[in-house]
Formats: C-alpha cells, structure tokens, sequence
C-alpha cells in the first residue's frame, strides 16, 4: 500500500513537469519565438552536453559550491553559537533581538552593492554575501529551539549542579536539534541561492557567473542549461541533507510513526 502510494505521489510530482514541457515544444516548434528568446529543448540538450564535454560546466559548479561550503560553514558556526547564546539567555536576547530583527529585514541582494564596495569582486565579497544570507535562518531556529526547552528540564539540571557546558550538551541540545537542524537545512538552500545571485552582479567565474555571461551574449539555451543545474544541484543538497539529519535524529522518524 505504502509502495503505491509513492508511485502515485511520484507520478503526480512529474505532471506540472510534463505540461511545461509539452508548452515548450509547442511554443518552440509552433509558433515564431526566436531561439535567442526561448531555444528549443534539443538545442539546450545539446549545449548541456557540450557543456559537460568541455568541462565548463564541472568547473563552474566546483567553484560554486566550494564558495557556498565556505560561507554555509561560516554561517553554521556563529548562526548556532550565537542562537544557543540568546536562547539560554534572556538578557543577551533583549540586547541583540532588536538589532538582529531589523538587520534581517534586509533582503540580501540590497546588501550586495554595500558587500561588493567593502570587499570588492572577489572571493570574500561572495563568502560574506553566503555568511549573510545563511546566518539569520541557522540563528533564529537554533534560539527557537534552545528556548522552548521545558523549564522542568533546566531546573534539574540546577538540582543536579551541572556547569553550563553540560546544561546544554545534556538538556538544550537534545531538546533544540530539530530544530537546529531544519536552520542548518533553511541556510543552506538560502546559501546556494546568495552564491547564484552574488555572482549575477559582480563575478569572474561560477555558474552565475556563466548565466550573466550568456545572457549579454544572448544564448538563452545557456541561461537555461545553468538554471536547470542549479536547480538540480539545489534538490540533491537538499535531499542529502535531509538523508544525514533522519540519521542523526531517528527518534524524529519514529516519533512520526
């Protein structure tokens, strides 16, 4: 039964897939948009595999991810650091909340130009634009998380004279890695996507890099081949992601059984 279900979850997952498709080529072969708009689907077939062959692809993509490694580590640390901190503590947490709100309100891309004119075009502008945008979601869940832990739990933790290191490897912990972890999933999709946009503006190399390019040279069948790499590569760090966190938390997965 269970089987079923999934095949049919998998099958309806791929019919807004298809209709799209299934637009493309009716546009594409039936209508007189010029390739440089909207190319067709073998024309971006091709470019992919042109792509893969001269290994420009390969290369775009390594200096993507090994931008957002860096930041998304970065972010991680004082993103779990700093939110143990203000959701253990209740006066660190009125000094910083107001400040850190409004900080946070800030979309990403406004803080670019300021980024590109502190640290210019290259590595650290990108890593800082990464530690940015992925900071705010690891914080906020790991405070939610430390803070929610029930006053029961602290308390005997006081009983029991334990130091503030084992209060919260030994009660916060246990109770806020759910929810640390669904911050550390949230920064790091919001990580490859600062990459992407970091590198439309102001880059040299990367696969942002590459769609900006494209796009000035107008070959759209480029454009298109990078969006659906990112979008694939997106999905699979994602999933692995999500694979290494039912690892790390099972009782999670029973609890939902």
């Amino acid at each position: 039964m269970k089987k079923k279900e999934t095949v049919k979850q998998i099958l309806l997952g791929i019919i807004p897939a298809i209709v799209i498709l299934l637009f493309w080529f009716l546009t594409t072969h039936f209508t007189d948009v010029p390739s440089s708009i909207l190319p067709r689907i073998s024309q971006v077939g091709n470019k992919f595999v042109e792509m893969l062959q001269n290994g420009q692809l390969q290369e775009d993509l390594i200096i993507s991810l090994s931008r957002v490694i860096k930041g998304y580590l970065i972010a991680a640390v004082f993103g779990i650091l700093l939110g143990s901190i203000m959701g253990m503590s209740k006066t660190i947490t009125y000094i910083l909340h107001p400040t850190l709100t409004v900080i946070r309100q800030i979309p990403i891309i406004a803080w670019i130009p300021l980024i590109i004119l502190w640290c210019g075009i290259g590595e650290a502008s990108k890593i800082v634009v990464i530690v940015m945008a992925a900071f705010f979601p690891i914080l906020v869940n790991t405070m939610s998380g430390i803070s929610s832990t029930p006053s029961g739990f602290i308390e005997v933790a006081k009983l029991y004279r334990l130091n503030y290191w084992k209060t919260f490897t030994k009660v916060y912990l246990p109770h806020a890695l759910p929810n640390m972890l669904v911050g550390l999933k949230l920064g790091l999709g919001v990580s490859w996507m600062a990459v992407v946009a970091a590198e439309l503006i102001a880059s040299l190399s990367g696969i942002g890099y590459r769609m900006s390019n494209a796009r000035s040279l107008m070959n759209s069948d480029v454009v298109i081949v990078c969006m659906i790499v990112i979008g694939l590569v997106g999905i699979i760090m994602d999933k692995l992601l999500t694979l290494l966190f039912s690892v790390l938390t099972p009782w999670e997965k029973a609890n939902k059984k």
